[in-house]
């Protein structure tokens, strides 16, 4: 072959190269050398490329064209791998000089580029960012997949905290109004129905003819004990300041200086109302610290400051997703937010219930008892308490359910919906003392049908957020102490654990579903983060683990097991990956008006994103797979 023809196809190797990772950060001359060693090979359709058989592989691949079937010898169909375009393999196997435990097989005509082994260790050599891909190759793809996460995010939140946001795009909701001649006590009501801190006075063409808010109540109506049918004229502020739609938040932020006020309204050209910018407004959109916010939950005088107070905490996560927060960090920071404002909502309830002298806490299952809530979620609580003797249990009962209910109510209210399962604490069957719930659990551990499995996938996941901490963690001695010595129950939950596979498909990348009426999709909770926390919990109980978090049920696990660091590892990143795809999805739909969910579109996913996901849907495989060897299943 000629030095030109030679060059043109080193040429043509390296810029197909440079389209997929790791290549794409590799080396000028590693990448050089790769081209220049690389073969190019051709298999056809149903033909073998590599087997167990083989020993260690003879080369490293490259999918240039095609598609490659990867199948664990003994898997079902349902646990096969499609490799695709611009995909490597066998990368454990071949920096392991290593036979590989997979069959590679080519699912039509494919062409690879084939690295000699003994190329491939030299590549390792002088490559040290290849070196590093094929020591922690999921690790390196979700590094690269969170910095393309971290520069799309940075700039939205960056666009939302500018000063030079203009006003209109501050409105998130149409102004409350009333009429200047409408009885205080109306405007008072409609306040307290709607949750707003200000309410507009307009004209019927829409003109504002003044503004009356919170702070106007004590000075205005209840000190001087005015009558609350007089017209709401008599107390509002007259004249409000106005700006323009087109003026920005640094305008408003002047305008509350100069005039020493705390809202600001934005009106259209007509000089109609669009929304009322507040102190609080601008307050949301500068970088607010840990501190300030937590201050501002333990500090909330009732539940109207609780909901905007959650806004706040909202927007302060998405300038975590921006700054790179990783998500085993971030959906910690949500929780530890979350338990904040369900505790504080507790505090205000317990001015209105009576609960002294009783021993009680709060619990919550779930994700939240993980500490693993994500942008949506729901309430899972429940209440542990003890009955003195000198108290009357049906009384008292009475008492804990009626205060539990105003909690769960003031909760959906702070932005955490009622349960669509009733798993809260202000359903008597959740409400229960210390020997009830040891009696539930031991009874669900007896008799482990699939109810009382399905039980055990919300409940055992628990922990005090409020009271008496001591009887948690006596209820958490008693489940492990039953569950380790029970291994008939340990084996059901393992198998209730693998009724759920991984979402690979056989000829594509994935196996999705139809959601409203449409197909493609895949739950990132269903079907993805609940094959690693089901694997996880199983192996806790059975470990005597006392951790609620996956990742540390997986850690612990590993080490009472004596797995290997680095596939631990691998686990772990896989979990963390569908957790931030869940926490970005959940973002994005939110910022669209839409409820945050757990449907993606793996289609829709950047290849990076789709890469990852497949390898943490294997690393899913061979944890289950643990899981079978451990009970024969």
């Amino acid at each position: 072959m000629s030095r030109t023809a030679n060059a043109t196809l080193v040429s043509a190797t390296v810029d197909f190269l440079r389209k997929h990772s790791p290549f794409d950060r590799m080396e000028d001359a590693a990448l050089a050398f790769l081209g220049q060693h690389a073969k190019l090979a051709y298999y056809p359709k149903d033909s073998l490329i590599l087997t167990p058989d083989m020993g260690p592989p003879p080369h490293f691949y490259v999918v240039q064209r095609g598609k490659v079937l990867s199948r664990e010898d003994g898997e079902s169909a349902s646990g096969n791998v499609i490799i695709s375009s611009g995909e490597c393999f066998p990368i454990g196997a071949a920096s392991g000089q290593r036979a590989t435990i997979c069959t590679y097989s080519a699912v039509d005509d494919v062409f690879c580029y084939q690295l000699d082994n003994q190329d491939f260790q030299q590549l390792l050599l002088i490559s040290p960012v290849f070196n590093r891909f094929c020591a922690s190759h999921i690790s390196t793809l979700l590094s690269q997949s969170r910095k393309q996460m971290q520069a799309q995010f940075s700039q939205r939140a960056l666009e939302q905290q500018s000063m030079a946001t203009k006003l209109h795009e501050l409105c998130k909701r149409p102004p409350v109004t009333a009429r200047a001649d409408d009885p205080l006590e109306a405007v008072l009501t409609l306040m307290g129905e709607t949750g707003v801190g200000s309410i507009v006075i307009v004209s019927e063409a829409g003109v504002a003819q003044g503004i009356f808010t919170q702070s106007d109540v004590l000075k205005r109506v209840v000190l001087p004990k005015l009558a609350l049918d007089c017209p709401i004229s008599q107390v509002m502020s007259r004249k409000p300041h106005t700006l323009p739609q087109d003026a920005t938040a640094y305008d408003a932020a002047l305008a509350m200086a100069m005039h020493g006020i705390r809202h600001v309204l934005a009106v259209d050209d007509d000089n109609l109302v669009l929304g009322v910018i507040s102190e609080r407004d601008l307050f949301a959109m500068q970088r607010v610290g840990l501190r300030q916010l937590r201050y501002a939950v333990e500090t909330a005088a009732d539940i109207t400051t609780l909901q905007q107070v959650g806004r706040d905490l909202r927007q302060f996560t998405m300038n975590m997703l921006g700054q790179g927060v990783g998500a085993e960090q971030l959906t910690q920071f949500i929780s530890a937010l979350n338990d904040g404002i369900t505790r504080r909502v507790i505090e205000l309830n317990l001015q209105q219930h009576d609960l002294y002298g009783v021993d009680w806490a709060w619990l919550s299952f779930g994700s939240e008892g993980r500490e693993e809530q994500t942008f949506s979620t729901d309430q899972d609580n429940g209440i542990i308490y003890l009955c003195p003797e000198a108290m009357d249990k049906d009384q008292l009962s009475m008492r804990l359910l009626d205060f539990a209910r105003d909690v769960n109510a003031d909760l959906d209210r702070c932005g955490f919906p009622l349960c669509k399962g009733n798993i809260m604490a202000g359903n008597p069957e959740w409400c229960l003392t210390l020997e009830e719930w040891q009696e539930k659990f031991a009874r669900w551990i007896r008799a482990p049908d699939p109810v009382a499995l399905l039980n055990a996938s919300i409940f055992f996941d628990f922990r005090p957020l409020y009271g008496k901490r001591y009887l948690a963690n006596q209820l958490h001695k008693r489940l492990l102490a039953l569950s380790q010595d029970n291994s008939v129950f340990q084996r059901m939950l393992a198998g209730n654990a693998l009724a759920v596979a991984p979402p690979l498909g056989l000829l594509r990348d994935f196996s999705t579903e139809e959601y409203h009426g449409q197909g493609g999709y895949i739950d990132l909770k269903k079907s993805a983060a609940r094959l690693f926390v089901d694997a996880a919990r199983v192996l806790a109980l059975a470990k005597g683990i006392a951790a609620s978090s996956t990742i540390k049920r997986l850690e612990r696990a590993a080490k009472q097991t004596g797995s290997a660091p680095e596939e631990t590892a691998a686990i772990i990143d896989a979990f963390n990956f569908i957790q931030m795809l869940r926490l970005r999805h959940q973002h994005l739909e939110d910022e669209h008006g839409r409820p945050g969910d757990n449907l993606i579109q793996p289609d829709k996913l950047n290849p990076l994103d789709r890469r990852i996901l497949k390898e943490s849907f294997r690393q899913a495989r061979k944890l289950q797979q643990k899981l079978k060897v451990m009970y024969q299943l």
